[in-house]
């Protein structure tokens, strides 16, 4: 069997049952058995309940389901009934979720498989997925080096073939990130276009739900299913959702013709591998050859955006976190002498460095006398930033620009540098904090590592970010490379 088929012919060989769910269930089970132990892709593995699955979905359970019988992973921040979910965290590593989220049951009514959850950075809190309470993943072009974060489980799972999809999460850019340092295709909504519902909290105000696969036609498969409002989370957005995959299927040649696309010279600055800027200049001259007009735009204020994000996302998160204690749930610390040192011991013992570390400067920023100095002025700050893209596309329809300053690094070389880790955002941050949607597409290599195009759109305008992804993925065959050993 081919692991390179697209979700359209995978679900449509489902559909016309030239092969079964059962059949294609078995057959990822089996790659993830003689390809995990390398790569660590996986926290959980689901491989009973999704036989069972299966076996249902074979029987005619979820007939006519837009995507009946694929199997897909989940990020372990979606809560699912019946299965662990830890966030990546010693903290909720006993934790079985008594219900499903928001995009599990999405995903689940469109007749989906569940394999697994897939391993992430801490509470979503990285950039490498080296804080994982349960060891690093491995990318797999070059398994020593990092796949990013904090969705490096999900993005390195299908870039080996693993899955053909799996869901992630965006905070900062932790879709967008392991999608191009992994060479595979992953969206971020617009902030609200996808529940929260059930997806674990780090910054409630920029977490927002999404996926990867290997083309920008798969995510447009996977997304539809996703998308959606839903009246248990108060940040999800009323608005109807077009059908993507139906809007990729009548596109022309000429999707891109006279389409205005602009390269923020922020990006482009110092501060960018040579190597990676020669990549995306190619990859931009192929949106111009299709008939794309490229225009020099300005975004003034993306040098604010990481030490903005460092100040709302770590405040959010102090409060987010608060709850974990060692009372209700959760881990908790043994033979507690008080109620101090049970609060104490169980945080202490419970998260991570890095986890800790964000909710120490968390409650700094919103403590007194310091609210109005940090977190106050970040919050304005983060309005100025918004204001540079709704200046931006007013004059153009896209824009184009890099995912990072450089191709997946070492295991270890930025672990103990935190700063140099969260520089590694500095080309995502600004769009998350402006609630926007992006994507990264895969763009070529540098030294046999991947490396992404960054595309932007205007609040809920997936669909032409999905179709300008999908034009490009015409004339390019970025997306169908495989890393070796796992063809």
């Amino acid at each position: 069997m081919s692991d390179i088929r697209s979700i359209r012919e995978l679900v449509a060989d489902l559909a016309a049952r030239k092969i079964g769910a059962l059949e294609l269930t078995d057959h990822f089970l089996a790659r993830i058995d003689a390809h995990d132990t390398a790569l660590n892709t996986l926290i959980s593995r689901s491989a009973e309940p999704a036989r069972a699955r299966a076996g249902a979905i074979d029987n005619g359970e979820a007939a006519g389901a837009s995507l009946a019988g694929l199997p897909i992973a989940h990020k372990d921040i979606f809560c699912t009934q019946g299965v662990r979910t830890s966030c990546g965290s010693r903290m909720l590593d006993n934790f079985v979720a008594p219900y499903d989220a928001g995009v599990v049951e999405r995903l689940a009514g469109a007749g989906t498989v569940m394999l697994g959850k897939t391993n992430m950075d801490e509470f979503a809190m990285g950039s490498s997925n080296e804080t994982s309470f349960y060891g690093p993943v491995r990318n797999p072009w070059n398994t020593e080096y990092v796949p990013g974060g904090s969705s490096g489980g999900s993005a390195a799972a299908v870039a080996a073939g693993l899955v053909p999809a799996a869901t992630g999460t965006d905070t900062g850019g932790s879709i967008r990130q392991p999608a191009a340092l992994c060479g595979v295709t992953g969206i971020k909504p617009t902030y609200g276009r996808v529940s929260r519902y059930g997806m674990i909290a780090f910054a409630s105000s920029l977490d927002q739900g999404g996926c990867f696969a290997r083309s920008a036609e798969d995510c447009a498969a996977v997304l539809q299913a996703m998308a959606g409002f839903d009246a248990r989370d108060s940040t999800s957005v009323e608005r109807a959702v077009p059908d993507y995959s139906d809007a990729l299927a009548g596109q022309g040649d000429d999707f891109l013709k006279g389409m205005k696309i602009g390269l923020p010279r922020e990006y482009f600055a110092e501060g960018l591998d040579a190597a990676s800027r020669q990549v995306i200049d190619t990859a931009i001259a192929e949106f111009e050859a299709r008939g794309a007009e490229i225009v020099e735009i300005t975004l003034p204020h993306t040098d604010l955006a990481v030490s903005t994000y460092y100040v709302l996302a770590p405040a959010e998160a102090s409060s987010n976190l608060a709850r974990y204690d060692g009372v209700r749930y959760g881990y908790r610390c043994d033979d507690p002498v008080d109620l101090e040192d049970l609060y104490t011991r169980s945080r202490g013992e419970g998260f991570g460095r890095e986890v800790q570390r964000r909710i120490m400067i968390g409650a700094y920023v919103l403590s007194a006398g310091y609210y109005d100095a940090y977190y106050l002025k970040a919050q304005k700050t983060r309005r100025l930033i918004a204001g540079d893209f709704i200046q931006a596309f007013e004059g153009v329809d896209l824009i184009a620009a890099p995912v990072t300053q450089a191709p997946a690094f070492k295991l270890g070389e930025k672990l103990d540098d935190p700063v140099s880790m969260y520089l590694n955002d500095v080309y995502t941050l600004p769009a998350s904090l402006a609630g926007l949607p992006g994507m990264s597409v895969p763009a070529g290599f540098v030294d046999g590592l991947p490396v992404g195009l960054q595309l932007l759109a205007p609040w809920f305008e997936e669909a032409r970010l999905l179709g300008a992804a999908h034009a490009y993925q015409q004339s390019t065959d970025w997306h169908t490379k495989r890393p070796a050993g796992f063809e």
